[in-house]
């Protein structure tokens, strides 16, 4: 059986907006990842590590993966706490 993870990927340091987080992601693990001999470079023979799928909320993503047969792993994003404070709190001492 198919395994894959889903999941929001993490904004990127290069990005400062966060556009392309809104999608979630089904990405295939790989079942036999080992050694090149040649350049020594990580190789696979599972073709399904370089499938990724995006879909617009994480009910579509779980729902194409039970349609389909794939054994599934959620991973929740963790959520972002905002502090909020002034400007002035940057100067005062606790």
């Amino acid at each position: 059986m198919k395994k894959a993870n889903i999941y929001i990927p993490a904004k990127t340091a290069m990005q400062s907006g966060r556009g392309k987080i809104k999608e979630w992601i089904l990405e295939f693990t790989t079942k036999d990842p080992s050694i090149n001999p040649l350049m020594g470079w990580e190789t696979s023979t599972d073709t399904l590590e370089e499938v990724v799928l995006k879909f617009p909320s994480k009910e579509k993503a779980i729902e194409y993966a039970e349609r389909n047969n794939i054994s599934y792993n959620v991973v929740e994003p963790k959520k972002k706490e905002f502090v909020i404070k002034s400007y002035a709190d940057n100067f005062l001492k606790d």
